[in-house]
Formats: C-alpha cells, structure tokens, sequence
C-alpha cells in the first residue's frame, strides 16, 4: 500500500524531503516505522524505541491526525491511503 508520511524538524533533515509517497507492505504503525528506520539510514534509532516496545524518545507519530498512542500505538494498524505524520517531541513552538 502506499501511505503519505510527513516528517517535520530533524526527521525532515533526515530525509530530504518534507513529504514522501511511501510503498510498503506494513500493516501496522511499528512494522511502518521499522521500514523507515531502514529506508532512511539517518532515522536509524530514532523512531522505535531500543527494545521495541514503544516510539523512542517523545516523538509523536499520528495517523490520520490522532496519535497512535491514543489507538493501539505500535500495533495501530495502516489503512491505504492514510497519512501518517511524524513530530520529534523537541520541534514547534
């Protein structure tokens, strides 16, 4: 499926991009996550947190507007087409 993810502050520095079109066969927010980490060298370490249990850090990660931490969190599970929005907890103001 293909899903749009935006990535703000370092994330996006990351990246090379603020928005991305993303292919992937993950079915749940933390399989997602884990791509990333993988597709993008740079977010290595910086999405899941060490033991895989949760996000690393304060980031917030949100589908669709609502943070997957108020869903199911890691185990939120993707639909086609959602937009997935990822905030590290130090960018804003």
């Amino acid at each position: 499926m293909q899903l749009e993810c935006v990535f703000f502050g370092p994330f996006r520095d990351a990246v090379g991009e603020k928005t991305v079109r993303y292919e992937t066969e993950a079915e749940t927010v933390g399989d997602l996550l884990t791509d990333l980490e993988t597709a993008f060298p740079a977010l290595e370490g910086e999405l899941v947190a060490d033991d895989g249990a949760g996000l690393a850090g304060d980031t917030v990660v949100t589908k669709d507007q609502r943070n997957v931490v108020h869903l199911a969190g890691l185990e939120t599970e993707l639909d086609p087409d959602a937009v997935i929005r990822l905030v590290p907890s130090v960018y804003g103001g």
